[in-house]
């Protein structure tokens, strides 16, 4: 977990950074750091979608992903709640930036493999590299959103957490497919939110969060009964 603690505070002490330079930096600088930011997420989430979709045994599973990951975030609503719950504590574009920050900290490669990998492997190479990368991305969200995409730092530190426990005590059962298929609706989900900040397209992207625990169930149930690859 000593990773995790890394990553997290990075993001932390880059969101306090960022959120100083906001204060003196005019609106037109915060306007073009949000397409930066944008354009990132797009860049992203196209990287990660090329990148593992060629390497998927199971081709449809993201389809049926979002298909019903996105009827049961809709159903609950996710995207109102979330707008809601931060509209209390701000009265800007938090909300935006805060979402897309949870999917740039927590959908990337290195966020799902690392704590695998400490848990298994007892290495945390990959997330003292994914805590580097995301303390600089912070400090560009902040500055653009504000200090308040602080709060991306404890979901991380949930979301890594989690990973790190199931992997211990699912150690026999992870498999390398599982984690392909789920960094690749985590890469669509990461450009939903670029297409968002672009203003191309705006996409209920948190309603299709419940996508990202559909590849695995899947994949567990068709091994369970011989299917598939």
């Amino acid at each position: 977990m000593i990773g995790t603690i890394f990553n997290t505070f990075m993001i932390f002490a880059g969101c306090l950074l960022g959120g100083l330079f906001k204060k003196g930096m005019k609106g037109e600088y915060q306007d073009i750091l949000m397409q930066a930011m944008g354009f990132v997420a797009v860049g992203l989430g196209i990287n990660a979608i090329t990148q593992h979709l060629s390497d998927s045994k199971y081709p449809i599973i993201f389809i049926v992903s979002l298909a019903v990951g996105g009827l049961l975030g809709q159903f609950v609503n996710l995207e109102l709640r979330f707008n809601h719950l931060v509209s209390k504590f701000s009265k800007n574009n938090l909300a935006e930036g805060l979402s897309t920050a949870i999917l740039l900290f927590c959908m990337g490669s290195l966020s799902i493999l690392g704590p695998i990998e400490s848990a298994i492997h007892d290495d945390s190479t990959y997330l003292l590299t994914n805590g580097m990368l995301d303390g600089i991305t912070s400090i560009v969200l902040a500055s653009a959103f504000g200090f308040g995409i602080a709060l991306s730092a404890v979901v991380l530190f949930a979301w890594q957490g989690s990973l790190y426990l199931f992997a211990k005590v699912m150690e026999s059962a992870l498999s390398a497919d599982m984690i392909n298929e789920i960094t690749i609706v985590g890469g669509i989900l990461i450009l939903s939110s670029g297409l968002s900040i672009l203003g191309i397209k705006k996409c209920k992207t948190l309603n299709l969060l419940p996508s990202l625990i559909i590849p695995p169930v899947v994949i567990f149930v068709m091994k369970a009964f011989g299917l598939g690859a």
